[in-house]
C-alpha cells in the first residue's frame, strides 16, 4: 500500500508544481489599471535597481513569480537601459521577454516657447535620460558646436519645433546629431532657394523668425510682420525690434520697452545696431520661419500693437502714420496703467 500512496503523492506533487509553473510562465502577472504604465531602466542598472524600478511602478501581482521568471530566463546577465510600457494582463516571460531584448517603447520629444540655450537643455532633458546639464555643455562648447556648423550665438536655430520620436536613452551627444539631421531635412532645397532670394542665409532666416514670432501670436499676421523687416532691412534701416531690446536686457517681465531700455548696449540691440542681431531671440517655429520665406509683399516699414490689445497690430507707410498708431496705443497703455 505505500507504493500506491507514494505515487498519488508524487502525482500530487507533480501536478502541483507543473500548475505553479504554468503560472509562473504564461499566467497574466501585469495589471496596469488602464492607465499607461512606463519602466525605467537607467544606463548601468544593476539586475536588482532594475527589478526594483519593475516593482516601483506598482504593475506587478505577484513579484515572487517575477523574480523567479526572471533569474529562469538569465535576467540579471542582460539587463538593458530603457523605457518600457507594461501592457495588461502580461505573463512574466511576456515582460522578462521585452526587457531582456531591449524593446523600448519610444517617446515624444516636443519643445516649444524657448528662449534661452538653457531653456532648451532643460525642456529636451525634461524627456531623456540625458541631463540638462549634459545638454547646456554641449551647446555651450563652440569647438563641437563648429563640427554642426553653428556657433553659441546661432546654435538654437539648429532645433526645429516639432514632435520627434525618440528613446529614452539617447545620449547628449546622440540628441544633437539627430536635430542636425532634422535641421538638414528641414531645409530643402526649395527653403534654401527662397533663403537666398531674399539673401539670407538659413541661420539669418532663422534669427529674423525669431524676432517675428516675439512680435506676434497671430499666425495669419506673421508674413505681413516679416514683410516690415524685410523692407527696412532692403532699405538699410535699423529693425529698431523690440523683443531684441528684451532679449539684450534679459528681462522678460518688460510689457513697455522705455527709453532707459533702448540706450542698453548689446549686439541685439536693434535700435542701436544696424542689420539682425548675432542669432535668434527664441526658438521659432516652423510658421515664423516659413513666414520669413514667404513674406506678404507690401510697402510698410513701421507697426504697433493695436490700441484694443486684440494681439493684431496697426501697419504704417509713412513715419506720421506710424506716429499717430504708436500715440493711440501709448495712451491705451497709461490708460490701463501699464508703466513698464
Amino acid at each position: 500500500m505505500l507504493v500506491p500512496a507514494l505515487a498519488v503523492l508524487f502525482l500530487f506533487l507533480f501536478v502541483s508544481f507543473s500548475y505553479y509553473a504554468y503560472q509562473i510562465v504564461y499566467t497574466g502577472n501585469v495589471h496596469t489599471k488602464e492607465r499607461d504604465v512606463y519602466v525605467l531602466i537607467p544606463t548601468g542598472a544593476t539586475y536588482n535597481q532594475a527589478m526594483d524600478s519593475i516593482e516601483a511602478s506598482g504593475a506587478i501581482v505577484d513579484k515572487l513569480s517575477l523574480h523567479f521568471m526572471a533569474k529562469l530566463m538569465d535576467y540579471d546577465k542582460l539587463v538593458k537601459p530603457g523605457r518600457y510600457k507594461l501592457q495588461d494582463g502580461w505573463s512574466n516571460r511576456q515582460l522578462i521577454g521585452k526587457l531582456r531584448l531591449g524593446e523600448q517603447d519610444p517617446l515624444n520629444l516636443t519643445f516649444t516657447n524657448v528662449r534661452l540655450r538653457s531653456q532648451l537643455s532643460e525642456k529636451l532633458a525634461g524627456g531623456i535620460e540625458a541631463s540638462a546639464e549634459e545638454l547646456d555643455s554641449l551647446l555651450s562648447d563652440q569647438e563641437y558646436l563648429k563640427t554642426l556648423g553653428f556657433d553659441t550665438t546661432t546654435i538654437v536655430s539648429m532645433f526645429i519645433p516639432n514632435t520627434y520620436q525618440v528613446h529614452w536613452t539617447t545620449t547628449a551627444p546622440e540628441l544633437m546629431q539627430r536635430m542636425k539631421t532634422e535641421y538638414d531635412k528641414f531645409w530643402t532645397a526649395e527653403r534654401k532657394a527662397k533663403a537666398d532670394k531674399l539673401g539670407l542665409t538659413p541661420k539669418q532666416v532663422s534669427t529674423l523668425a525669431s524676432i517675428v514670432q516675439a512680435e506676434t501670436i497671430k499666425r495669419d499676421e506673421k508674413p505681413k510682420v516679416a514683410g516690415v523687416y524685410l523692407n527696412r532691412l532692403e532699405k538699410g534701416m535699423l529693425l529698431q525690434a523690440d523683443p531684441t531690446v528684451v532679449f539684450a536686457v534679459r528681462d522678460f517681465t518688460i510689457r513697455r520697452v522705455l527709453n532707459k531700455h533702448l540706450a542698453y548696449d548689446s549686439p541685439y540691440n536693434t535700435y542701436k545696431y544696424g542689420g539682425l542681431p548675432p542669432g535668434p531671440i527664441n526658438v521659432p517655429d516652423i510658421s515664423s520661419i516659413d513666414a520669413v520665406l514667404n513674406p506678404e509683399e507690401h510697402k510698410y516699414i513701421y507697426f504697433c500693437a493695436k490700441d484694443d490689445f486684440s494681439g493684431y497690430h496697426a501697419f504704417a507707410v509713412t513715419e506720421r502714420e506710424h506716429i499717430n498708431n504708436a500715440r493711440r496705443y501709448q495712451r491705451a497703455l497709461t490708460e490701463r496703467n501699464i508703466l513698464n
